[in-house]
């Protein structure tokens, strides 16, 4: 399915959970996942376009039919980051 956003909605794919080697967390306590890449832009959003990485504010974010894509408002977005 193709989710196109719209005014200033912005669809992000989540990055994977980060797991760290040696360290055993409870698997039923899942940590908030604020880092993904954009897939769509709403026509209202000037701040990223799709490709970016981009740090978000968690609370913010709707769920969407798709597991790992969540759709934010462009003001949720606290960053771009690039490897630079």
């Amino acid at each position: 399915m193709k989710m196109k956003a719209i005014a200033d909605r912005i669809f992000i794919r989540l990055a994977p959970p980060e797991e760290a080697p040696g360290i055993i967390l409870p698997a039923d306590i899942e940590e908030p996942r604020t880092v993904g890449v954009v897939e769509s832009v709403g026509e209202k959003v000037s701040a990223v376009k799709p490709g970016d990485k981009v740090l978000f504010h968690v609370f913010d974010e709707l769920e969407t039919p798709e597991k790992n894509l969540v759709v934010v408002r462009e003001s949720s977005i606290l960053g771009v980051m690039n490897d630079d």
